[in-house]
This record gives structure tokens, C-alpha cells and sequence, in this order.
């Protein structure tokens, strides 16, 4: 059914597109056609930091906290909270009116494992987890969060808007550990998730929740009123950029999440169409290794793939167009406070072959098999590719095992062996709102508890911790660029460059929300 359906969408005199139910023609504009990054195929945004779950998480969760689009942390479920002269306790007290999907009421002692759950898995949550004496529910609307130490940062940690978010779920979700995948989308945000409508590789379906009581303030990015002004959000899975490009002029589908570079211009001189640029800092692409295993757990043939990049040529693989990317001398945003260039990283340097292959000669390479995950028509395909290819040209066992985006985000939290059901590479991106040391998973050297590829570095912890005790903005700088030089010499990963977050959508769409992640409220269809 599904070949049938891309063919209808290639041919030339399409009437209407297959997915449109028999009544397509009444109420359209209660309908927003969306074609997202990726296929949905997990729905627990604790349990993978992929972009599309994220996506799915902000249809249908809230947070305590929410970013302003000065990326200000603000209270969402949040009415009103209080801390002590000591700094030591904070008191939340929950909004009135605050359901669940399912019409019961959320509580406090929602959030406390909501919170919990997170704490066991995200980057900033375990750090927040090392502060935290008890978190504990005092009644139904009001909990008690208990530090060992001050920490001023606790609001801005439970806003964190990028992977992994601290989403809260009902207790009886929340309570199932962050190890195993939840399978119940019950959440307290402005949409339902339509789970009987989820067809995977074809779409998905939020329904408007009309028990949500939106905040009174005006919208300010993830802050503030969060309106559905939809009555449904269908995402329409449409693996080739060409047939979804097709779709858009003709007003099958209404919106495109992050559509390819080389289509932009296409699309840039349709006068229905509207191609924006919704975060200018974009997001960071980068290359990780598996430091579990041979190869890449001996820190020279992590080197090796420093001596194979040349930023430029893996960001006009990704982005094509100059003025959306820009290079990067540092392992962390440029344009950032936590810009360094202390660890050495060299933006524009052409490949060097024979000191990549004087590298893992050193590293004791044996042959082993180099598998290179490879998530297909995603924005960071292009990266893997050409990071197989370079290492290739030096004679490596290497294999480009590609899969669908689904598959990938579930092969790659496998710690086997590669070759052997597990993966020695793979290409990421990570949005802009990760600007400190805190925040951003590929920094966290907490061994197990790090973000995939697993790197174990108690001194990057150290300073990460120091960083964050520290209130000196001097003080801080130094800390960040010992960070710097920490990461270059384990080479944790491999940045490739930043390129800005662009979305299209037909004129006829108005509302869209500027943010580094794909917020889909407020948004009008007329």
C-alpha cells in the first residue's frame, strides 16, 4: 500500500493524495499535514534521545519548566515555587486544572517520578541527581525537592528543551525504569496521541486535547500559552525528499520538517511556499565512536577520525547550501558562551590520510570490522557516508550497515560487539539549545550512564560538576576551556560543523513557532 502511495505522489495529475480520508474535503483547515524528520517507531523520549521521539514528546507532554526564546526558563505546570534563604529546598506547587489524557487529574506524585525517571538517564539529570537529597509528594498538587547543596540551576534543568526533556508522565508510566521502553503515550499536553491511528512508516496522529488548560501568558517559544488551534496533526511519513517536496506545491501535506538542501531553492521559488530558517545557531553535527570497543576504545584510532574530517567538506555534504552552515573550532556551539578553542579542534584542515592510517596502525588495528550506522534519508546520512567513505580510502574493514531512522535509534543503544549485532560509528546532530557543559549528552564521560558510545572520563566529570558549581563567570571560562582540552585528548567525538534549522510550509500557514526543536501548537491553517 505504501508503494502504491509514493507512486500516486510521483505521477503528474494527482487528484488527491491516498491518505486522505473520504471526507477530505470538509474541514481542512482543522487538519495540519505534517511531513516530519523521520519515521515515529519509539514513543518514550527517555528511553532514546532521537529527534523524532523528541518531537513526538513536545506533541504530547508538558514540563514543570519551559524555555523562552531567550532561553529563560519559565513555569509551565509550574504555578508557583519557592526556595529557601539557604538554598537547600524548593517548593513547587502545581497549576489548577492540570489533566491527564485520560481525564484524571496530575498530581504531585506524578511529577515525582516523572522526575525520577528522568534523573536516572539524561546528562543533567544524573548531575542533578548527585545534588538531590529527596525529592518527596507533600499532597496532591504540592512536592518538596530536597538538595545536599546548593544548585540555582534546578528551574533551567527541568526546562531543558532538547534530549533527553524532563516530560511528565502519569505515576503509573513514569514508574517503569528508564532502561525499559514505556508503550503508553499518555500525556498532559495541548494534543493526544492517536495510538489505534499509528501506522508506522506512514503516519501518525495527534488529536486535539481539549482538556488542556493553557497557560495565560502569551507564547514565547516553549514558555507560555500553548495552543491548539488544530484539530488534528497527521504525520505523513514521506521518505523521498522529492515526493515530499511534490506533495507540499500541490497542498497535499502542509508543513516539511528540516527538507533537503538541495531542494530549498526549488521550493524558495514556489510563491506558495514559505522556506524559513527556524533557529539560526542550528544544531551541531558530529561523529561518534563506540568507546566500548576495538577500534575506537584506544584513543589513537579516535584520532585517526579527527585526521579524516574536514569540516567544510562533511557540511556541504549535509547542508549544500553556505549561507545555512558555518565550521566550527570547537567541541561545543560557536556563538555560545561555551565556545573554546582550547581543545584544539581544527576546522578546515583537508584530510590527512596516511597520519589516519599511521594512527590506527599505532592503536594496534587488526582488521577488526568498522561498522558504520547509517540512519537512511536523514539530515545526517550524508555524514556517515562520507565518514565510511574517508575511512575506506585507508584500507579499513569498514561496512555503511544502513537501516531505516527507527531502526538506527534502537541499533545504537546496543553495546555488542560490532559485528556482532553492535556499531563502532555513528553520525548524530544535537540542537542549539545545548549550550553548556551541563546540557550536552556528548560531553558526559560517566561511563554507563553516558550517552551512547559510552565514554568513561572521571575528570571530564570533575570539571563538568565544577563548572556547574561554579557562579564566576572567569572562573567558569577556565573550567570550560580545561573541559576543552579534556574531551581533545580522549576525543569523546568528532565535530563536523553546525548548520541552521530550516522548516517549509504552504503561506496559508501562519503561527510557526522559531525554536530549535519542532513545536506545532499555536500554529493556524486557514
Amino acid at each position: 500500500m505504501k508503494a502504491r502511495l509514493l507512486h500516486l505522489l510521483a505521477g503528474a495529475a494527482v487528484i488527491a493524495a491516498p491518505w486522505l480520508s473520504p471526507n477530505a474535503a470538509v474541514a481542512q483547515t482543522n487538519v495540519l499535514r505534517v511531513v516530519p524528520i523521520a519515521d515515529l517507531k519509539i514513543i518514550d523520549p527517555i528511553w532514546t534521545s532521537t529527534s523524532i521521539t523528541l518531537n513526538h514528546a513536545n506533541m504530547v507532554y508538558d514540563t514543570l519548566f519551559a524555555l523562552n526564546a531567550k532561553l529563560e526558563p519559565k513555569p509551565q505546570m509550574v504555578e508557583d515555587y519557592k526556595v529557601s534563604a539557604d538554598g537547600l529546598t524548593y517548593t513547587f506547587t502545581l497549576r489548577p486544572g492540570l489533566k491527564w489524557h485520560d481525564g484524571s487529574p496530575v498530581t504531585a506524585a506524578d511529577c515525582v517520578a516523572s522526575v525520577k525517571r528522568w534523573m536516572s538517564k539524561d546528562s543533567r539529570g544524573v548531575l542533578v541527581a548527585g545534588f538531590t537529597a529527596s525529592v518527596t509528594a507533600d499532597n496532591a498538587t504540592t512536592f518538596t525537592w530536597k538538595l545536599k547543596e546548593p544548585f540555582g540551576q534546578l528551574p533551567a534543568s527541568l526546562a531543558k528543551i532538547a534530549s533527553y526533556s524532563a516530560y511528565m508522565m502519569p505515576e503509573r508510566i513514569a514508574s517503569t525504569p528508564a532502561t525499559t521502553q514505556i508503550d503508553d503515550p499518555t500525556g498532559s499536553g495541548a494534543y493526544m496521541f492517536d495510538k489505534a491511528q499509528w501506522v508506522p512508516g506512514v503516519k501518525a496522529v495527534y488529536k486535539k486535547f481539549t482538556g488542556y488548560v493553557p497557560r495565560s501568558e502569551p507564547s514565547d517559544m516553549a514558555a507560555g500559552a500553548r495552543l491548539a488551534k488544530v484539530d488534528t496533526v497527521e504525520w505523513i511519513v514521506l521518505p523521498d525528499p522529492a515526493v515530499a517536496t511534490a506533495a507540499l506545491a500541490r497542498g497535499e501535506v502542509d508543513f516539511i520538517d528540516q527538507p533537503k538542501a538541495d531542494l530549498l531553492p526549488v521550493m524558495r521559488r514556489n510563491p506558495d511556499l514559505v522556506v524559513k530558517v527556524n533557529d539560526p545557531l542550528g544544531s551541531m553535527y558530529i561523529i561518534r565512536p563506540n568507546h566500548l570497543h576495538p577500534p575506537f576504545n584506544n584513543p589513537k584510532a579516535r584520532e585517526a577520525l579527527v585526521a579524516l574530517t574536514d569540516q567544510t567538506e562533511f557540511m556541504q555534504a549535509v547542508g549544500g547550501d553556505p549561507e545555512l552552515y558555518r565550521t566550527c573550532d570547537s567541541f561545543m556551539f560557536c556563538g555560545t558562551p561555551s565556545y573554546s578553542t582550547a581543545g584544539r579542534v581544527k576546522a578546515n584542515t583537508k584530510p590527512d590520510l596516511d597520519k589516519a592510517k599511521r594512527l590506527f596502525e599505532e592503536a594496534g588495528y587488526k582488521g577488526e570490522p568498522i561498522i558504520m550506522l547509517n540512519p537512511a534519508d536523514t539530515v545526517y546520512s550524508p555524514a556517515a557516508q562520507l565518514m565510511a567513505q574517508n575511512l575506506k580510502k585507508i584500507g579499513l574493514n569498514v561496512t555503511l550497515d544502513t537501516m531505516d531512522p527507527g531502526t538506527h535509534s534502537q541499533r545504537r543503544e546496543s553495546k555488542a560487539v560490532p559485528g556482532q549485532g553492535g556499531w563502532s560509528l555513528i553520525a548524530s546532530y544535537w540542537e542549539g539549545t545545548l549550550i553548556n557543559p551541563i546540557d550536552y549528552p556528548v560531553i558526559n564521560g560517566a561511563c554507563e550512564k553516558a550517552w551512547v558510545g559510552w565514554p568513561c572520563n572521571p575528570e571530564v566529570e570533575r570539571l563538568r560538576l565544577a563548572w556547574a558549581k561554579e557562579a564566576d563567570p572567569a572562573k567558569q571560562k577556565a573550567i570550560l576551556d580545561q573541559l576543552h582540552t579534556q574531551i581533545a585528548d580522549n576525543v569523546m567525538m568528532v565535530p563536523l560543523g553546525q548548520r541552521a534549522t530550516v522548516v517549509a510550509f504552504r503561506k496559508n500557514v501562519t503561527g510557526v513557532i522559531s525554536s530549535p526543536v519542532l513545536l506545532l501548537w499555536n500554529i493556524t491553517k486557514s
